[in-house]
């Protein structure tokens, strides 16, 4: 495995985990994992890159060994980090910007909002959420007042193996090999010998906020960096966009407010997709990247 190296950055008044590979002065890309994920997510990417490469991975906030925001977690407010992390790393040049699932679509959003700092986007699973309603707004606030009420912490594990299994039961793909690996970078040893997730509990609430279709469809439209989107063929999360024209329809709808797009689809994978076929993945995005 490529050796990562970490540091810490002062981001909106949290400490901000930041994970890098590559040398310093080789061409920066930076990577935005998933929920419920962490910046190691990348390792198995990263190792399949043929040139060298500058990666920048935050751990988003609540997730991994950043820190843990008080109140709930928002778009804006990754919008606001990611603005900042850039402000760090790449103040006066636009960067390569690559984001899975979660991480996919804060991209999306803010290369339209910022097109000038993005040279080009390489959205994995980024298919965004099923649209909403005004009508669902009250239902909406009072499952979220309701969950408030009877939050609860993440369950334990009792060993780094249990942690593993619960990796591989969520994508049976993963490898012995890479499930170990992750394991100890998605979890961490307790005083008791157990192993608890590094995520924060309240992002297992519901969101109080209604997903606005339309908002993020208007910030796609205004994207101007080349745009690689790259979905899996088994994905699990493709189902979930059926808007009565069929999931693939409204996928495809959605991908043509985007200018500038090249599809690639990489058959067997599923969502996580980084993990089943890197090799596949490194290849395409050194390609576009080129």
């Amino acid at each position: 495995m490529k050796p990562s190296r970490s540091i810490t950055l002062a981001v909106r008044g949290l400490r901000y985990h930041i994970r890098h590979w590559g040398s310093e002065d080789a061409p920066i890309i930076v990577m935005l994992h998933g929920w419920m994920d962490v910046s190691a997510s990348f390792q198995f990417l990263v190792d399949a890159f043929a040139q060298d490469w500058h990666v920048i991975a935050p751990d988003w906030r609540g997730f991994g060994l950043s820190d843990h925001a008080p109140g709930g977690y928002w778009y804006p407010d990754y919008l606001a980090d990611l603005e900042a992390i850039l402000d760090h790393y790449s103040p006066d040049q636009p960067v390569h910007l690559l984001g899975h699932s979660l991480g996919a679509n804060v991209a999306g959003i803010y290369a339209g909002v910022r097109p000038q700092r993005i040279a080009k986007l390489i959205d994995i699973e980024g298919f965004g959420m099923p649209a909403t309603q005004a009508s669902q707004a009250p239902a909406r606030y009072a499952q979220w007042l309701d969950a408030l009420k009877e939050q609860t912490g993440l369950r334990p594990y009792p060993t780094v193996h249990d942690v593993a299994a619960r990796l591989q039961k969520t994508n049976p793909r993963l490898s012995d090999a890479r499930a170990a690996f992750l394991a100890r970078h998605w979890a961490a040893e307790c005083a008791d010998g157990s192993w608890q997730i590094l995520a924060a509990p309240q992002h297992k609430l519901p969101n109080p906020t209604l997903y606005r279709l339309d908002e993020v469809l208007a910030c796609w439209s205004a994207i101007t960096a080349p745009v690689l989107w790259i979905e899996a063929h088994d994905s699990e999360l493709v189902g979930r966009l059926d808007a009565g024209q069929g999931a693939r329809a409204e996928i495809d709808r959605r991908i043509a407010f985007i200018p500038n797009v090249t599809i690639l689809m990489v058959d067997d994978a599923g969502h996580m997709v980084h993990h089943d076929q890197p090799e596949i993945l490194a290849a395409a995005i050194e390609q576009f990247l080129a």
